[in-house]
């Protein structure tokens, strides 16, 4: 169980929501969110490592499927870190059980962790399907209004440093509307899935308590989310090989953010 020293103690109000309070955290705290990340991985790495192959395996696959068609890669490319959340949930799981002390579960019952909350993670589920539909067609509009014409035909040519030179202007598009909704679905999401797989809280609850939480850590949460878009970016770079690493890692990681972020039941 990590321990850390406390700023400040939020009490979050919203309409007809019980909100739990909010810990106001020092900036270095993600360090020690990925420490216990890793921490977690090495009493588990049996189910850590097999799920992060797992999804390692799925991204490469989905990427490398729609490799010719350039929007629908990069939109899958990037939409990976939309519904990473719901894929983590496997590693809440084993991490809460390492919290406290109990048994590892079986290498399949993490599988089933969606069982304690189903609605709620139903929805959120869902939300993350529609946030990914609407980032594909988006992406489809900014390679039609700014590709159109230019001859690339895969994503690999579009992957360029002399592309991006060619086409500074779609890449600066792209980032700008990918960042925005990244960081939207991060805000959304960053303390609300372990906390609906931990707590008998509704969906609304919990996205409320997830963007009241970055909104009063603002310099922690732009430094975590800094740091998960870095390894991520790393895990593309080599091909989905290290997110085999870098996703279990991420994941344990989340479960320790959202335990000091969240006021203790």
């Amino acid at each position: 169980m990590s321990t850390h020293t406390e700023h400040a103690v939020f009490h979050p109000e919203a309409a007809r929501m019980n909100l739990p309070a909010i810990h106001g955290l020092a900036l270095d705290r993600p360090l020690h969110w990925l420490k216990a990340g890793a921490q977690d991985m090495k009493q588990a790495w049996r189910s850590s490592l097999f799920y992060g192959v797992i999804f390692a395996l799925l991204g490469y696959g989905l990427v490398h499927g729609a490799w010719d068609k350039p929007h629908l890669a990069m939109a899958l490319t990037s939409g990976f870190l939309f519904v990473a959340p719901v894929l983590a949930t496997v590693f809440y799981c084993v991490s809460h059980r390492l919290e406290h002390h109990h048994k590892l579960p079986q290498l399949f019952t993490p599988l089933l962790a969606w069982r304690a909350n189903p609605a709620s993670l139903g929805l959120f589920a869902l939300m993350l399907v529609f946030v990914l539909s609407v980032w594909e067609r988006i992406s489809a509009i900014l390679v039609g209004l700014f590709l159109n014409g230019s001859g690339i035909g895969s994503l690999g040519e579009l992957l360029t440093l002399d592309a991006a030179a060619r086409h500074l202007d779609f890449v600066l598009a792209y980032l700008a509307f990918g960042g925005a909704l990244a960081l939207m679905v991060f805000s959304l999401s960053v303390v609300s899935l372990p906390m609906l797989l931990h707590r008998k809280v509704d969906f609304a609850t919990a996205l409320v308590t997830s963007f009241m939480a970055t909104r009063l850590n603002i310099p922690v949460m732009l430094l975590w989310g800094a740091i998960i878009a870095g390894l991520v970016a790393i895990g593309f770079a080599t091909d989905f090989i290290a997110m085999a690493v870098i996703f279990p890692l991420l994941g344990h990681a989340s479960w320790h953010a959202y335990r000091e972020l969240v006021e203790r039941e």
